[in-house]
C-alpha cells in the first residue's frame, strides 16, 4: 500500500470522518487522515466549519413547547375561524 492511498482520502470519506468525529465515533487514525485532508481541501474545510456549527446550535438550542391546553385553545379558534369561511 503506498503512502498516498494510505493517508490521502477522497472528500465524501472526509465528510463521513468529520460526521463520525461529530458524535466521537471515529478513531485516531481517521481524524489524523481528515485533518491531512482538510489542509488541502477548502470545501471540506467549509463543510467541517458549518458541521461544528451546526452541531453547536443544536446542542445550545432550548426548545419550549406550548403547553397542550393552550394547543387545545388555538385548535377550537382555529377551527371555529375555519367553520366561518366553509362554503
Amino acid at each position: 500500500m503506498s503512502l498516498k492511498n494510505s493517508i490521502f482520502i477522497p472528500c465524501d470519506e472526509a465528510n463521513h470522518v468529520c460526521d463520525k468525529s461529530q458524535y466521537k465515533e471515529s478513531t485516531f487514525m481517521e481524524k489524523v487522515k481528515l485533518n491531512i485532508h482538510l489542509i488541502y481541501c477548502r470545501a471540506c474545510r467549509k463543510y467541517t466549519k458549518n458541521n461544528q456549527q451546526l452541531t453547536k446550535m443544536v446542542k445550545k438550542q432550548k426548545v419550549q413547547t406550548i403547553p397542550t391546553s393552550e394547543k387545545a385553545t388555538m385548535q377550537e379558534q382555529f377551527d371555529r375561524e375555519l367553520a366561518k369561511h366553509k362554503i
